[in-house]
């Protein structure tokens, strides 16, 4: 039986934060605020891997309040979510995720994301979809107060 997971995620924009978005840093004067390194396109990632497989959510998993996972680098979290996917006898099959800000422009920073995704996955590039829109200027990412993301995961049980 095939399985979907749906995974969100939005941090606040913050001065003296890397912006690090699917494992990759965009150069921008501001960044991501949070426990970790705030990558909030590799979170909804896990997210959706979790829920696709039942396992929960990335809280439960490394919360924000234990000082293990403070800094921590979201693509080492991504592969060990990857790891209890495939401990749950399932399989990735495809990865689809819209980043939600208002800028810089994702478009020319695109490939490098997925690939780096894809690579976390153990997939290739052509299994995970990074899309990205704006704000239109309205809500907290049209104000250019943070960013969000959304990402779809479906699973397969291994043969």
């Amino acid at each position: 039986m095939t399985r979907t997971g749906i995974g969100y995620d939005s941090h606040r924009l913050a001065e003296g934060r890397p912006l690090i978005l699917g494992g990759v840093l965009i150069p921008h004067e501001l960044g991501l605020a949070g426990h970790s390194d705030a990558d909030v396109l590799t979170h909804a990632v896990i997210d959706a891997l979790l829920g696709a497989a039942g396992l929960g959510d990335i809280g439960h998993h490394f919360p924000d309040t234990d000082e293990l996972w403070k800094g921590a680098d979201s693509m080492a979290l991504l592969v060990r979510v990857i790891s209890m996917v495939g401990d749950a006898r399932l399989r990735l099959v495809n990865v689809d995720s819209t980043v939600i800000i208002e800028r810089p422009k994702l478009a020319p920073h695109r490939e490098e994301i997925r690939a780096r995704l894809a690579a976390g996955l153990g997939v290739e590039p052509g299994c995970v979809n990074v899309k990205a829109s704006t704000g239109e200027g309205i809500g907290f990412v049209g104000r250019g107060e943070g960013v969000a993301a959304l990402a779809i995961a479906t699973l397969e049980p291994l043969v």
